[in-house]
């Protein structure tokens, strides 16, 4: 299925139903009074959080949503049905943003939450409401209120406490299909992951931590070279973030390189992700001699991140860098 994380839709509340004017006629009553009912209330928009999704692509074939009108009142002050709330159901980490005033609605970050986005059109009055002692027949009702109507961007960011950034082939995927339940597609060759993947890490059946998979970030991904930066947003609500690279390349000059390139692209896209917690996850160690490359290139006066050297492949080190996450994460609970 393919992964969407924006889209613009058009919702409308039902139009509340009209009045009715109509007198009572019946035999031996010559002077039954009004009886025109009332119309219905049009129906609202919901928006609702839905745990079992996790992308918008449903609104992709279906951008305009509408509740259905209230309908008309009747006689012997029968009022008219109220027209049928819809539910726009989408993933746990939408925002729903007003695109006319560039605002957030609402942002769904929870399982059952519910929010109004559009109340229905008022219902009209049918004639007897207007009974007085001044004004024994009236023929004056009401027209039920129009909906309202509006345009909305549909903006989902995953939800998880540990994101992943670094360049194409860094191991990213290998990493979070090792330690988590996410089937993120692996390959040797750039982009293999196209799209946003989320996976749980998991002990005896009990979930410490949710992380992403981002597609990999090149150098001018801020001016759309690749993939762009399109899904960098989807690190904005995570806790902490592992900064993975290739340490197996030759060249020690690319490897600091390489990290100062993400650092960069981040910066140009929002350097308040750069304010988050990024551990540097050094990977591939397996394929050289690390601790030789370590004092080489003396991290410590190059390098202010926390550090961890680790073979993805061959889940070398990657039980301490689990470790480690879920005692970070249980200090700022």
């Amino acid at each position: 299925m393919k992964f969407f994380d924006e889209i613009l839709i058009y919702i409308k509340s039902g139009n509340g139903g009209n009045g009715c004017t109509s007198f009572r006629r019946e035999k031996f009553i010559p002077k039954g009074g009004p009886d025109g009912g009332d119309g219905g209330n049009g129906g609202n928009v919901w928006i609702k959080s839905d745990f079992n999704i996790n992308t918008l692509v449903k609104y992709n074939f279906k951008k305009v949503l509408k509740a259905e009108n209230g309908h008309n009142g009747k006689k012997k002050k029968c009022s008219g049905k109220k027209g049928k709330d819809i539910y726009i159901n989408v993933p746990l980490g939408t925002k729903i943003i007003d695109i006319k005033k560039k605002k957030i609605l609402a942002d769904i970050t929870k399982k059952k939450q519910i929010f109004l986005i559009l109340k229905g059109g008022q219902k009209g009055l049918g004639n007897y409401r207007f009974k007085s002692s001044t004004n024994r027949s009236p023929i004056k009702h009401t027209k039920g209120k129009k909906g309202k109507k509006l345009k909305v961007k549909l903006q989902l960011t995953i939800l998880a406490e540990v994101g992943t950034l670094g360049l194409p082939n860094s191991g990213k995927s290998t990493l979070v299909r090792k330690i988590s339940n996410s089937k993120t597609k692996i390959g040797m060759y750039p982009f293999t992951t196209i799209h946003p993947h989320l996976g749980a890490f998991v002990i005896n059946n009990k979930k410490y931590f949710t992380i992403a998979d981002l597609p990999g970030i090149i150098k001018g991904a801020s001016s759309g070279i690749g993939l762009g930066i399109q899904f960098l947003k989807h690190l904005e609500r995570c806790k902490i973030l592992l900064h993975i690279v290739d340490f197996s390349l030759k060249k020690n000059s690319n490897i600091i390189k390489n990290i100062n390139i993400i650092k960069k692209e981040i910066r140009k896209y929002n350097k308040k992700i750069l304010n988050k917690p990024i551990w540097l996850v050094l990977n591939k160690i397996d394929k050289i001699n690390y601790k030789k490359k370590i004092k080489e290139i003396n991290f410590k006066k190059k390098i202010k991140e926390k550090l961890f050297f680790i073979s993805a492949k061959y889940k070398k080190g990657t039980n301490k860098l689990c470790k480690n996450i879920i005692k970070f994460l249980k200090k700022i609970k």
